[in-house]
């Protein structure tokens, strides 16, 4: 599987799903039924290479001020959740975090921002194709600590300075 038949598998997802994450989880899963357990582990692999480049400061700043706050396992879930709005919205939130502000369309923090089990969809998938956890992807892990200058998100008046159109939009 190739990075486009990747990102279009989350494409249709999504939009089949109007938005609902549980729902862009389960027709995930159902599209990924119709593969071979290997393009099953290639989506996943794409996944996770994409969900570890997201592991950055600026970006868990951004999660923070669209969700109020994010712990540890949000921001996971975030990450997730970001992965699952499709190529353009993610590569642009990597580009340059406060243009989420613009990037996302209605947002509802009830639903939005938290895609836990889009992660777990290529798993899922896997064992239910060949009765059996998947094996070790072979990509690197995560790094320890998320890339970039660490933020201090309990400064309002740094995370607006930083995020003004995020601000603007979630905050005020």
């Amino acid at each position: 599987m190739d990075e486009t038949e990747f990102w279009e598998l989350v494409d249709v997802a999504r939009e089949g799903a109007e938005g609902d994450p549980e729902e862009q989880t389960d027709l995930l899963v159902a599209r990924l039924l119709e593969r071979d357990p290997e393009a099953v582990l290639d989506f996943a692999r794409h996944f996770e290479a994409r969900y570890n480049r997201a592991y950055r400061w600026d970006l868990w700043g951004a999660a923070w001020v669209l969700l109020d706050g994010v712990s540890d396992d949000a921001f996971d879930f975030f990450r997730c959740w970001l992965i699952g709005q499709g190529r353009d919205v993610f590569e642009g939130a990597l580009h340059d975090p406060d243009s989420l502000a613009e990037l996302l369309g209605d947002f509802d923090e009830e639903i939005d921002g938290d895609g836990e089990e889009l992660g777990y969809a290529a798993d899922e998938a896997y064992e239910q194709l060949t009765g059996v956890v998947a094996p070790d992807l072979g990509i690197p892990p995560a790094p320890p600590e998320p890339e970039g200058t660490p933020i201090d998100f309990e400064n309002e008046a740094a995370l607006a300075e930083r995020y003004p159109r995020l601000w603007g939009r979630f905050k005020e």
